[in-house]
């Protein structure tokens, strides 16, 4: 799988209801682990102070990220995405050619 860097911003339309907002988020943090447990979410974070998430996430190509990993979170309709291809550096420690 390759793998690609992904801003996600979630905006939570107005007039929503927090029984709703609370169900998705549920929701949200289940689809999270079994993304993992299947290899689609590597890493996760959520910068200090903001409502944003940056995560290193896997899929064959950028057409399966959208519609098979990203396109199937819960709170998927509330957000956007920038997404950045990444291959990896010949400097990095991690990277074993």
């Amino acid at each position: 799988m390759r793998e690609f860097l992904v801003e996600i911003t979630t905006t939570i339309p107005e007039g929503t209801g927090q029984d709703e907002v609370d169900r998705r988020r549920a929701a949200e943090a289940v689809r999270a682990r079994e993304l993992a447990a299947t290899g689609h979410l590597g890493r996760l974070w959520r910068p200090v102070g903001e409502r944003r998430s940056i995560g290193v996430w896997r899929a064959d190509d950028e057409e399966q990220l959208h519609e098979k990993v990203l396109g199937t979170l819960p709170l998927h309709a509330w957000m956007t995405f920038v997404v950045t291809p990444l291959e990896p550096h010949p400097n990095d420690p991690g990277y074993a050619e």
